[in-house]
């Protein structure tokens, strides 16, 4: 008789912790200041956070959390639905609203959860069309709905319009994309994408997790930096990047943030968001919005670094967007090269299968508004020290 869990039995990253170089799981022992972190007793640069404007450990942050928590206590005690809703977090939804320019918004524990919460707006008969390189949670959503998923090479028009054309005009149509990719750093083609689903009748959703509070003037996103917002149906998003907390929300519509509030799995089947994540949420929007400057740092900060691994040799292609990507290829190699760069005092993450497709395993470095001079000096060494040893770069 067969054994469900025979397949826990053999683990396939136990080689790679064999051979000293597994990249996952290292605990932080504490944060020595922003951009920096200790593992093990090593003072690291912390090249791999989401952390983009630095804002979780910003004093104003962590004090609205602390004041929250001793208003409201350390959890919600229930779900939104029953008895878990705060002012708190009515508060921030209306302002989420406005600063995104959206009818209704719904804040939910999580940016995985907002994510899911999309499987409530399709179902057998539906075709979702996503991008190859969108995050899981969105392709979890569509199997949970039960729709009908097709996939389109990355940023491909012509292959998302044969697909769109492939669907049947009795099928209801949602393009799923992301507005920056996480693990590569381009930014969707919306403009490409706002047309196809004008001629063919399609619904437009857009998870701005890393582009929201970064990109446009007003940091609203991808969608107001291509003047497109009326574009996007339905627009979902994290507070753990740019806002530097936990929990995610859903803006679009009223009617649809309506249903999902009585129809969403991950909304009425959960806790809700913390005071103190609630909170620091607030306080972080509040800096998004009176202090611009952060973005413009960090804009400068990734052409910066982008340039300089681009000069080393690597196939970096340059930009002012704080997620670097670092192509290495094979698996092994790229664990390889993440040991050697944390061995030279930075922590980065290593991107394999199936966060990115097989036989395209990156490096990925994420810039924030926080790292200094020094520490993207130390950034490019460790690359370059690393890079020269594997015979990577000349």
């Amino acid at each position: 008789m067969a054994d469900v869990f025979a397949k826990c039995r053999l683990p396939e990253y136990q080689p790679v912790k064999d051979l000293g170089v597994y990249p996952y799981y290292h605990a932080v022992d504490e944060r020595t200041g922003d951009g920096e972190v200790v593992i093990g007793g090593r003072v690291l640069v912390q090249a791999g956070s989401n952390d983009y404007l630095g804002l979780s450990g910003d004093h104003r942050v962590k004090e609205a959390a602390v004041a929250a928590t001793r208003r409201f206590g350390a959890g919600s005690g229930g779900s939104r639905l029953s008895n878990g809703s705060l002012a708190l977090h009515e508060h921030l939804e209306a302002r989420l609203a406005a600063f995104l320019g959206r009818p209704a918004v719904m804040v939910t524990s999580a940016g995985y959860l907002a994510n899911l919460a999309l499987a409530a707006l399709v179902g057998p008969g539906d075709t979702v069309i996503g991008d190859r390189l969108v995050h899981a949670c969105l392709i979890d959503a569509v199997r949970l709905g039960g729709a009908r998923l097709r996939r389109y090479r990355h940023n491909d028009m012509d292959h998302l319009e044969r697909l769109l054309g492939a669907s049947g005009p009795e099928a209801g149509r949602l393009i799923v994309t992301e507005g920056m990719f996480s693990t590569s750093g381009t930014v969707c083609d919306l403009p490409g994408i706002a047309k196809l689903a004008r001629a063919y009748g399609a619904r437009v959703v857009m998870d701005s997790a890393h582009d929201a509070g970064l990109l446009g003037t007003y940091g609203r996103g991808a969608a107001e930096s291509y003047g497109l917002e009326g574009a996007v149906d339905v627009q979902t998003l994290t507070f753990s990047k740019a806002f530097g907390t936990i929990g995610g929300a859903v803006a679009g519509p009223e009617e649809i943030i309506l249903y999902l509030r009585h129809h969403a799995r991950s909304m009425v089947f959960t806790a809700a968001l913390s005071p103190a994540c609630a909170a620091a949420a607030l306080a972080a929007l509040d800096i998004v919005e009176a202090e611009p400057e952060r973005r413009a740092r960090l804009r400068a900060a990734a052409e910066r670094l982008s340039g300089e691994l681009a000069g080393l040799g690597y196939a970096v292609v340059p930009s002012d967007r704080p997620v670097v990507a670092v192509p290495v290829g094979d698996d092994l190699l790229c664990f390889r090269l993440w040991r050697e760069l944390f061995d030279e005092g930075v922590f980065t993450t290593a991107m394999v299968s199936p966060g990115v497709p097989p036989g395209q395993a990156l490096i990925r470095v994420s810039i924030t508004a926080a790292h200094t001079a020094v520490q993207l000096d130390r950034i490019t060494s460790a690359f370059a020290t690393a890079g020269r040893r594997m015979g990577l770069v000349p």
